[in-house]
């Protein structure tokens, strides 16, 4: 039996640069950070004696007996990558749901090929993990996902990363005192909007709209170093919620499937009881709604998001692990 835990993430700026028919050509980075909320992966080699080979348990139940027959894409996929042909029970479990803009498919597809690597007795590096990962997502299964999700949830911790030509990513580390650190995270709070939706259907018409999009890509690339320099220097910690806020205002720009009527009335709820700024989440559409601001106005936003569930958390720094292991006995 194995178990891995594999952190999801919260992503701050460059969004949209991540996506290969970008940054192949113009380069790409994000600013990112994984938090104490986890996709949580088990699996172990099912033994001989159900009627199924294999049993691949999320929100939904499969018994299959060939792996043709496995539905869910990544799962999969995943197992055709690592050539693992014996039968297998996978199950997975989830702090947070899914399609809600904070990474949490490329976290399964990262959870699981730690732990079927972990089965044959290998030990991947982390990069490794998330090459692995953007390569079953964008060139098998032919998703339209960038490549900063599987990168910050294997790799882990708060993070510029850095894309340039296929395989060639980056990680920058972001290294603060940690007073500093402490006070950034005490400005941050996080909403669901209780919408979900499909973020590769979203970013279809990101990804088409990109070489009309070359000036609103180039500044959310800029404000990567915009943010990391408000941040390391002795700026008031505000000036990074309204570089969030311009970014926000950047990203909704760039197709009109990323914000919607309700979302920017949340926005503006929250703006009005005195956030900074903020923004969606992923792709958009729905999902987790990020606002900036100080501690001191966070009830009043809250009173006035009562609507909505408040997630508090942390910033993590261990990105995925194998949490659990135990040898097959038979």
């Amino acid at each position: 039996m194995i178990i891995t835990r594999t952190p999801f993430r919260v992503s701050f700026f460059g969004g949209g640069t991540d996506y290969p028919v970008w940054y192949e050509c113009n380069g790409g980075a994000v600013l990112s950070t994984t938090i104490d909320k986890y996709c949580y992966i088990s699996c172990r080699y099912l033994p001989p004696f159900f009627e199924h080979k294999s049993r691949i348990v999320y929100s939904k139940l499969e018994q299959v007996n060939e792996m043709s027959e496995i539905q869910h894409p990544s799962a999969r996929e995943c197992l055709r990558f690592l050539k693992v042909n014996q039968g297998i029970e996978i199950h997975h479990d989830g702090d947070l749901p899914a399609r809600t803009g904070l990474g949490s498919s490329s976290s399964f597809t990262v959870g699981l090929l730690h732990g079927l690597y972990a089965l044959k007795g290998i030990m991947p590096t982390k990069m490794q993990l998330a090459l692995d990962a953007i390569h079953i997502e964008q060139n098998i299964l032919k998703e339209n996902v960038g490549s900063q999700d599987q990168t910050s949830v294997a790799i882990g911790g708060f993070n510029v990363i850095e894309f340039g030509k296929p395989d060639n990513i980056r990680i920058r580390p972001v290294t603060l005192p940690g007073s500093r650190l402490k006070s950034f995270q005490n400005h941050l709070m996080l909403f669901f909007t209780g919408l979900s939706r499909t973020a590769s259907e979203i970013a279809a018409d990101q990804i088409k709209e990109t070489p009309n999009k070359t000036r609103e890509l180039t500044l959310m690339h800029q404000l990567v170093n915009e943010g990391l320099t408000i941040l390391n220097s002795k700026a008031n910690i505000n000036e990074f919620g309204k570089l969030l806020h311009e970014s926000w205002l950047l990203k909704r720009s760039l197709t009109n499937k990323i914000s919607t009527t309700a979302i920017d009335e949340i926005y503006e709820v929250a703006r009005d009881a005195g956030a900074v700024g903020g923004k969606l989440l992923g792709a958009g559409g729905g999902g987790f709604m990020l606002i900036f601001a100080e501690p001191g106005i966070q009830p009043r936003i809250k009173a006035s998001l009562k609507k909505l569930l408040y997630v508090p958390f942390q910033f993590e720094s261990s990105g995925s692990q194998v949490i659990f292991y135990s040898p097959a006995k038979i």
